[in-house]
């Protein structure tokens, strides 16, 4: 394995040149580098990231922060992160905060002060002041699905009030008269968007008021024990917008006890697009969410950051797509073909 000594050699330049080059650090005329880079490659030398980080104060260590592990929806992201992560030298702490502010306060005080160079940061209960504490200790910062004003970081979500009301208005479209919406955490921005895009749709119904809408924690069992209320307090219901895919698992389950068909008595929505959606009896039509992309472009942002020192706030909102499956295909509505 070629070192840093042997580029030097190769190059017929200082091993202090060769550093100033690979930490791209002092002036170094263009023909020199130029020397550097192509022993570099011809040596196939790989810098050593330890010896780096202690030279210019960088760990090469990333952390993603995210609210559940036992969501499916956060491991295809985080192999996404991790990709992009490998791919530029980097490594990735996973951290799972149970969507608890002391787990996450417990993560933020440790990282922030064990040389970590940034963080992608996908949790409801951040606060401005966690950013500051964060940004104090130079650590760069990207969130996912929360918007904090004035805070200095990029923020990535998808369009989740054009979705919601993409999954209401596909459940009109199909012959459902009457739509139930199971939402997630109250307060949570996305889970909040993707209740509007439902009231979007139907909020104007002479049927229509809060008792049609449940929340939850976005689990199966919470999808479960909410349908179940809502059969109850309202029998004639034969649409559910569900605010992810296990929560619209869950009401599938309900569905089946209650002893109600999918989807010719119940059509039901959900959102996220993982991968056991399209498993269940039947299985479930929702709205995809561009999961790999998402962690690609978050660790994307986050290295750009981190390389070029950015402080400024930049906003993305990705496009979602319905994906139309049995669980809402009506035999008398709706085809594979409309």
């Amino acid at each position: 394995m070629a070192t840093i000594r042997d580029v030097a050699k190769k190059a017929g330049v200082s091993i202090a040149t060769v550093s100033r080059v690979i930490n791209n650090k002092g002036k170094i005329k263009k023909e020199t580098e130029e020397l550097v880079q192509a022993a570099i490659k011809e040596l196939a030398y790989t810098p050593n990231r330890v010896a780096q980080g202690l030279s210019n104060r960088r760990s090469y260590t990333v952390a993603f922060i995210l609210p559940s592990i036992n969501n499916p929806f956060f491991p295809e992201m985080a192999r996404a992160v991790e990709d992009v992560a490998q791919a530029n030298g980097y490594q990735v702490f996973l951290c799972n905060t149970d969507d608890k502010r002391e787990k996450l306060l417990g993560y933020l005080d440790n990282l922030g002060t064990q040389y970590v160079d940034g963080i992608i940061l996908n949790s409801h209960i951040t606060k401005h002041e966690d950013l500051e504490r964060l940004q104090k200790n130079n650590v760069s910062v990207v969130m996912m699905d929360r918007v904090l004003e004035n805070s200095g970081t990029t923020s990535i979500m998808v369009k989740n009030r054009e979705g919601g009301r993409m999954a209401t208005q596909h459940l009109v479209d199909v012959g459902c008269e009457y739509i139930a919406h199971i939402g997630g955490i109250e307060d949570e921005y996305n889970s909040t968007q993707r209740m509007w895009g439902y009231r979007d749709v139907v909020g104007h119904k002479s049927w229509f008021d809060s008792s049609w809408i449940g929340r939850g924690d976005f689990s199966v069992r919470s999808g479960y024990q909410i349908a179940k209320e809502l059969f109850t307090r309202h029998p004639q219901m034969d649409g559910i917008f569900a605010g992810n895919d296990l929560l619209a698992i869950g009401a599938l389950k309900a569905a089946h006890e209650w002893g109600k068909q999918t989807p010719n008595e119940l059509a039901i929505v959900g959102f996220d697009g993982i991968d056991m959606s399209g498993l269940t009896v039947p299985p479930i039509t929702t709205i995809q969410q561009p999961i790999y992309r998402i962690g690609e472009l978050a660790m994307t942002e986050l290295l750009h950051r981190i390389e070029n020192n950015v402080k400024t706030t930049k906003h993305y909102e990705l496009d979602v797509e319905l994906v139309i499956r049995e669980s809402s295909m009506k035999s008398n509505k709706w085809s594979v073909n409309n």
